[in-house]
């Protein structure tokens, strides 16, 4: 057998361990022992014996492990009783596990290097050679390949392991005369386990989040309703009347400026800038709806104050509805009359009070919701 060749195959398989697995698994130390027998390869001439190992190891993911071993065999020579081929060294060995995460128990390979000591005694044939130096020893060292096969069984802190393989011993000096052979192939037959090292693996924990500051959108610090990020009037007070950015909306839009001639209900020129006002005001807030109301003040009969105060309201109805408010946003036009003075028409003496009469003529937007 080609000696290079063999070992660059095992130090490939060795350099194909995965990095370890995302997956959570055992990864504490553990030490190994087995015990089994060794059937020796026949051109040693030696008798199949016992063999005895104990390793050192750790699982680097979930499927590849690997493992410091000693090893220790004794067999006698056949036909030869006294004589003792003794073979003892160490090795590193990778193996291969096919399982999952959870799995009990799974099949594996195994691949490793190792330097095997051998010390074989022997009979000398050499008439040259005393007696006085029977048994001879013959001392050598040398490479060794491990290849084999197993079954793992998990119990915890505990692994059960049974295992077939070969070990390839390239001793190509022996001590018997003859020819020489290369190496010997002796085939392991071991049960064995392993015993994990400290305290059992505790799963991470997460971190606790990070606190999140609260939105603008999820606070409302001066509960109107409107939250802060759409709250233009931070301040707002208790039972005002709100719009949708949050600022107060009044409860009555009062259209004062917005003149009559006398005995008229036409608009004149000089109201219209009051009454673009109230439109804006009104697209401003889209789910304001509005009373559009008539006054007048004391002077003239009632009747003719109602009716008065109809054509008015109904004037500044026409022009809201010409100018886009919806009709369904505004309820009336509704007149008033004389009956709803904001200020005196007299005096307290009963003199006429212009002052209050012109407040009293008066048209109103007044807020429904």
């Amino acid at each position: 057998m080609n000696k290079k060749l063999l070992c660059a195959a095992l130090i490939a398989g060795l350099g194909v361990a995965q990095a370890a697995s995302a997956q959570e698994f055992d990864d504490r130390w553990y030490v190994a022992g087995s015990v089994g027998m060794n059937i020796q390869d026949s051109d040693r001439n030696t008798e199949s014996t016992f063999a005895e190992t104990l390793g050192f190891g750790r699982f680097l993911s979930p499927n590849w492990s690997l493992e410091a071993e000693l090893n220790y065999q004794n067999p006698s020579k056949e036909g030869q009783p006294g004589l003792w081929w003794s073979q003892y060294g160490v090795s590193a060995d990778a193996r291969y596990h096919f399982r999952d995460a959870d799995a009990a128990w799974w099949p594996y390979v195994r691949m490793g290097l190792g330097w095997q000591r051998h010390e074989e005694e022997y009979i000398s044939l050499n008439p040259a050679v005393p007696d006085g130096g029977y048994p001879y020893q013959h001392e050598d060292s040398n490479l060794a390949a491990n290849l084999g096969v197993g079954l793992q069984f998990d119990f915890g802190r505990v692994d059960l392991r049974t295992e077939l393989g070969t070990r390839v011993d390239f001793d190509d000096v022996q001590a018997t005369a003859g020819p020489q052979e290369d190496y010997f192939s002796d085939i392991l037959a071991s049960l064995g386990m392993t015993i994990a090292l400290g305290p059992e693996p505790v799963a991470p924990v997460a971190p606790a989040p990070e606190p999140v500051a609260p939105s603008c959108a999820d606070m409302d610090d001066d509960g109107d309703g409107v939250n802060n990020c759409d709250d233009k009037c931070p301040g707002s007070q208790a039972g005002q009347t709100i719009g949708p950015d949050g600022c107060p909306v009044p409860v009555s839009i009062d259209l004062k400026g917005v003149n009559f001639d006398f005995d008229k209900s036409t608009l004149r020129p000089d109201a219209v800038a009051i009454l673009d006002e109230a439109v804006e005001i009104l697209k401003r807030y889209p789910d304001l709806r509005v009373e559009v109301a008539g006054h007048t003040d004391a002077i003239g009969t009632d009747a003719y104050n109602q009716g008065l105060s109809e054509r008015r309201a109904r004037a500044v109805y026409d022009y809201l509805t010409g100018n886009g408010i919806d009709a369904s946003r505004m309820v009336g036009p509704n007149g008033y009359g004389e009956s709803r003075p904001i200020a005196p028409n007299t005096n307290e003496d009963g003199s006429d009070n212009p002052e209050g009469r012109a407040q009293n003529r008066r048209t109103e937007l007044n807020v429904q919701n």
